[in-house]
């Protein structure tokens, strides 16, 4: 398994899939580096030699943000919306939909399992 970005992907698929194995690395940024490197798209992974994998890892390290550093920037973004208290960040901090969902029937995977309220017992005469 070739290891980039520090993630190791898959040999036997081709190479536009196999980068979208790094977080931040989807359909279009894979085909923008396999166009800028000159590597075919039906081209495999474990096919490519030493020197178009450190390209590659040159071009990911220099031109991309992935893996670790766009965690940290995306977790940033959301504790800095928290801290603004701005309506975004309540919801997030809150654990409720944050794009305006509808929670009266729906958002079961936001807001976790249901829980019964616990009422009066019926008196019986």
């Amino acid at each position: 398994m070739a290891r980039i970005a520090g993630v190791n992907i898959p040999d036997n698929k081709r190479v536009l899939i196999s980068l979208r194995y790094i977080y931040g690395i989807g359909p279009k940024n894979a085909a923008a580096i396999c166009e800028k490197l000159g590597i075919p798209a039906e081209r495999r992974v474990n096919q490519l030699s030493e020197d178009e994998l450190l390209r590659l890892r040159a071009t990911l390290d220099n031109d991309y943000r992935v893996e670790g550093d766009l965690r940290r920037e995306v977790a940033m973004n959301i504790k800095r919306l928290m801290d603004m208290a701005c309506y975004r960040g309540l919801r997030h901090r809150r654990g409720l939909p944050v794009r305006g969902q509808r929670t009266h029937t729906n958002a079961r995977t936001r807001k976790g399992k249901a829980v019964a309220i616990a009422g009066k017992k019926k008196v019986t005469k």
